[in-house]
C-alpha cells in the first residue's frame, strides 16, 4: 500500500495510485468495460407463484365465506356436531 500523509487530513493516494495498487487510468476503463447485470428471474418466477397460489386461495375462500354466509342466512346452515365437538375439546381440556 502506498499512501503519504496530507497535511492535516491523514492519509491519501500518492500520485495516480489507488489503494489497490492500480493507477487510476486503468480502473476507469475496467469500470467503461464492466456492466452491471441483475438476474432476478428465479425470485421474480417465485414470488409470482406465490402470488398467484395466494390469490387462488383468495378467491376460494371468499366463495365458501359467501357461501356460508347464504345458508346462515336462510336458515340452512347446518354445522358437522362432531367436528365442532373435536375441535372444542383441546380447549376444554386445556381449561381443566
Amino acid at each position: 500500500m502506498v499512501d503519504k500523509i496530507i497535511g492535516g487530513k491523514g492519509f491519501g493516494p500518492l500520485g495516480n495510485i489507488n489503494r489497490a495498487g492500480q493507477s487510476g487510468a486503468t480502473k476507469k476503463s475496467a469500470e467503461t468495460a464492466k456492466t452491471d447485470r441483475v438476474d432476478f428471474s428465479s425470485a421474480l418466477q417465485s414470488a409470482s407463484k406465490t402470488q398467484a397460489a395466494s390469490s387462488t386461495q383468495e378467491t376460494a375462500r371468499a366463495e365458501k365465506l359467501q357461501s356460508l354466509k347464504a345458508q346462515i342466512d336462510s336458515g340452512t346452515y347446518k354445522p358437522d356436531l362432531e367436528k365442532v365437538a373435536s375441535s372444542l375439546l383441546p380447549f376444554i381440556m386445556k381449561g381443566s
